[in-house]
């Protein structure tokens, strides 16, 4: 009977927070893909703003796509690149909201804070200057490059990254971010 009941209380959970997706495993192109049309298709139905749309769309490829590339449990299958992570979608009357986290080594906390940092310190004009200097200054791997993803995230919705690594063994730290999408139009 626990199990039930667990169940019912992580249902109260998601309506009291207005999740409308949650997802915790391996996150691949064929699972960003899956989650990108339901989210279209639930927005479609909820004749949501283009904007808004276009906005929701291109965070969760670029929150999903953090987690395939970067995720400390990245593995590949073939040729399929794989991360495992936790994906959260919540909307309400103001905008949506989309939270990662996936696991990373400790030894990379440092620098995503500062880089972090260093884009929810900035407003729009700045945003637009650090990402054409990233874009000439960095060498751009299969992995990304040096928070371009992050900066695009910013400049497309306005928003700071809310985020905070937990500790939670000797080697590695759970990276969590929460983007915020507004529904007001610009």
């Amino acid at each position: 009977m626990s199990h039930m009941k667990k169940a019912y209380e992580f249902h109260k959970l998601m309506l009291e927070n207005k999740f409308s997706l949650v997802y915790e495993g391996e996150v691949n192109q064929q699972i960003l893909k899956a989650f990108t049309t339901m989210a279209q298709q639930s927005m479609e139905e909820a004749e949501e703003n283009t904007m808004v749309r276009k906005r929701v769309f291109h965070v969760m490829v670029e929150a999903l796509q953090n987690i395939v590339k970067h995720s400390d449990d990245s593995h590949k299958v073939g040729d399929v690149l794989i991360g495992t992570g936790v994906f959260i979608v919540s909307n309400d009357e103001n905008g949506y909201t989309i939270t990662t986290g996936n696991p990373i080594a400790i030894d990379k906390v440092d620098g995503m804070k500062k880089i972090l940092d260093e884009i929810n310190s900035l407003d729009k004009e700045g945003l637009k200057e650090l990402y054409k200097k990233t874009i000439k200054e960095t060498v751009v791997s299969d992995k990304g490059g040096a928070g371009l993803g992050f900066i695009d995230i910013a400049k497309k919705t306005g928003s700071k990254i809310e985020y905070h690594f937990e500790e939670y063994d000797s080697g590695r730290a759970f990276f969590m971010q929460k983007i915020d999408i507004s529904k007001k139009k610009d």
